[in-house]
């Protein structure tokens, strides 16, 4: 049992991705938990297939659904089909370009309190620079974040380091997927064995480590979402409801037409599935991005001296504040050029799962040489296919994004002819995978990317991060999603180490 599952996922995430491209190309079998045989694919043109086939002929897999709904019940992440649909239509307005962009002051302002915090820590140093666990402090910052704009609510997490809700997430997805072994694996496979009411009984039952984490966090984020939904209701009920995304979404379920309401448990689920991806995933792809402008000083001055240069324009015109509206963002390349490129490098969804509803054929844009020697350029399969996209496999794909692919190089980004052949439209973003694509593509990828902005011009613009001693054993960590860790050290949870120094007011 367990098959090559252990292969995929005990390395660090992406290296027998990129083994076995360069060994069988886009596409190979391989076998899951219990035998079963799935298909890895990397190859475009199958990845655009699969990912954006109509009326979910390919659903994310019942084991994915199930595995989510423990964690965060029945959100628009966990279900499948009209019920999917139905969720996606209500939602789409609170995530869509107008509603998002409308949350930059906010972002922005998460920024500023996260810069202050680092800034008063630094002051207190002799050597005038200090060494932060990045992921751990921008966390807390995006859970403030989103407890505005999600929620129009102020967790106080960066005041408080022990707030209750981050105390939930922390290390979460290295606690409970990092360095899985063959037993684990299993248990993870099993609950599509059995009715999901079963599982979720055996789950809250359960002495297991695991088993116990997922009980606490869903408690604990249930009991704070149901504790907004019932502020949110009351004050929108008293006409003062706001433009943050739960306000948004309670007040489309005040409408009588059945189409455009979500249940109370749903309204639930999509709060806690906000809390789990909407903080965690955009802190560790901030990390990741500084990370890689520490270990390529230049390309940091290249994009803190942009940054500078748009500020300085701004003043020309009379305003002193320096605060970026999205409007700014856009019309910042290598600003945009780096996020595209560490959203292409380090997708911190290193892998994204379906299943065939119908019986299919998957074309290929290159063909491949199968085990008795034939060259085929489609794939048939059969209702029930499994498949493995992976996401660092296209995203590293040399025909979509250059021979130097497996670099890192915000440059490409500036050829607009990257990542644009036909037949791979890919991504909702830059023709990524690291969003996916399709009817269930990320439907919170416009707030993510805004929030990235924001933070990384408000960071870029007040500090230098360089790379210490640890950097070089840090692990592309493959855990649910792909989290930063050290070598020898996983067990600590997310670590990327950087020394940080205050950028001289004469600087800007």
């Amino acid at each position: 049992m367990a098959r090559n599952l252990e292969e995929l996922l005990q390395p660090q995430a992406g290296e027998t991705d990129f083994r076995w491209q360069s060994l069988y190309g886009g596409i190979a079998r391989y076998r899951g938990t219990f035998g079963d045989e799935r298909l890895f694919v990397a190859d475009p043109k199958a990845v655009q297939h699969v990912l954006h086939a109509p009326n979910y002929r390919w659903e994310r897999t019942l084991e994915m659904r199930q595995r989510t709904a423990l964690l965060v019940g029945p959100g628009v992440t966990a279900v499948a089909g009209h019920d999917h649909r139905r969720q996606r239509r209500v939602m789409q307005p609170s995530f869509g370009a107008p509603a998002s962009r409308e949350l930059v002051p906010v972002f922005s302002s998460a920024a500023v309190a996260l810069t202050n915090a680092m800034k008063d820590i630094i002051v207190q140093s002799d050597s005038g620079s200090k060494v932060f666990n990045i992921p751990k402090y921008v966390s807390r910052a995006t859970l403030d974040a989103i407890g505005h704009a999600g929620f129009d609510y102020h967790f106080g997490a960066m005041e408080d380091a022990n707030n209750r809700l981050a105390a939930a997430y922390n290390n979460l997805f290295t606690d409970l997927f990092a360095l899985p072994t063959k037993a684990t694996l299993v248990s993870m496979a099993l609950p599509t064995l059995l009715p999901f009411k079963l599982v979720e009984f055996m789950l809250n039952h359960s002495t297991n480590d695991r088993a116990k984490r997922v009980q606490m966090v869903k408690e604990i984020s249930t009991d704070v979402a149901r504790q907004l939904l019932r502020e949110k209701a009351g004050n929108i009920s008293q006409g003062k409801g706001n433009k943050d995304v739960m306000s948004l979404l309670v007040k489309a379920n005040l409408s009588e037409n059945e189409k455009s309401k979500l249940s109370d448990d749903e309204l639930l689920a999509q709060m806690t599935t906000i809390f789990a991806a909407g903080h965690e995933t955009t802190a560790n792809s901030i990390s990741w991005t500084l990370l890689e402008l520490s270990r390529h000083p230049e390309m940091q001055n290249r994009l803190r001296e942009e940054i500078f240069a748009k500020k300085r324009e701004l003043a020309a015109k009379g305003d002193t504040t320096g605060n970026f509206v999205a409007e700014d963002f856009d019309t910042l390349p290598y600003l945009n050029a780096v996020l595209k490129e560490s959203l292409r490098y380090h997708s911190v969804a290193p892998q994204i799962q379906r299943m065939a509803n119908v019986d299919d054929v998957i074309p290929l844009s290159e063909p491949i040489l199968t085990s008795d020697g034939q060259y085929i350029s489609e794939v048939p399969v059969r209702k029930g296919q499994k498949v493995l996209i992976s996401v660092n496999g296209y995203n590293r794909n040399k025909n979509v994004f250059g021979e130097d692919a497996h670099e890192f190089n915000p440059d490409r980004w500036l050829n607009n002819s990257i990542g644009t052949k036909p037949g791979s439209s890919v991504g909702v973003y830059a023709n990524l995978a690291t969003f996916a694509g399709g009817q269930r593509s990320c439907i919170g990828w416009r707030f993510a990317v805004l929030e990235m902005q924001a933070f990384l011009v408000e960071l870029i613009s007040n500090f230098e991060f360089s790379t210490t001693p640890e950097c070089s054993r840090i692990r592309r960590e493959a855990a649910g999603v792909m989290i930063p860790t050290l070598e020898g050290e996983v067990e600590k949870g997310v670590q990327c180490p950087l020394l940080v120094k205050c950028i001289a007011a004469d600087e800007n």
